[in-house]
């Protein structure tokens, strides 16, 4: 959306800028509505996505039944309490049964579901859920690992303070061999190929 003097988060974002004592129209401030407005229209573009959508024109009928792990995704997203950010990394895997998903929409996926307003559980749940559903595998695996601003800038002012949440299903539930062998991929951290 281009900005004009009509947009309703414009003129949301003017009238808090108000209330905090500011004045909205001095130098520094004077497009601070249009930047917030767009920036948050970006920050919150999952919205706007569906995983159907995005998974379905790349998912592939494989005889493959190992464990497939996309490791260390990053992720941005804004906590739904506070609108402040929290961000991290994502680990997701899966065990195929007959059906495998294209690499890159793993990521793609979990950037969807960030680019909500959220909280790290549900983003977790909703990513592991999602695998569930649309490849159908013996198992799902994803770990969150997340600071969150919220924590850090406000409230208990923790600043070293971090969040992992998990969802297991499947196999990765039931078998603890299964769940170990994916805890161990995923200790240990490999910073770069390059």
């Amino acid at each position: 959306m281009s900005s004009d003097a009509h947009d309703p988060i414009e003129l949301q974002v003017r009238s808090i800028l108000e209330q905090l004592g500011e004045d909205p129209q001095r130098d520094g401030l004077a497009r601070t509505p249009q930047r917030i407005a767009r920036s948050l229209r970006f920050l919150t573009q999952g919205y706007t996505q569906q995983p159907e959508a995005l998974l379905n024109g790349a998912l592939f009928d494989v005889t493959y039944d190992e464990m497939v792990l996309v490791r260390d995704i990053d992720f941005y997203s804004l906590c739904e309490h506070h609108m402040l950010p929290f961000f991290g990394r994502m680990h997701v895997a899966y065990i195929p049964s007959g059906k495998i998903v294209g690499l890159s929409k793993i990521p793609r996926l979990v950037g969807m579901f960030a680019r909500r307003l959220q909280v790290q559980e549900r983003l977790t749940m909703q990513v592991a859920e999602t695998i569930e559903t649309t490849l159908q595998p013996r198992g799902v695996a994803v770990v969150a690992e997340a600071i969150h601003l919220c924590m850090m800038m406000r409230g208990v002012e923790q600043k070293n303070a971090f969040a992992i949440t998990s969802s297991l299903k499947g196999l990765f539930q039931s078998d603890s061999k299964t769940r170990g062998e994916f805890m161990e991929l995923i200790r240990h951290r490999k910073e770069s190929f390059a």
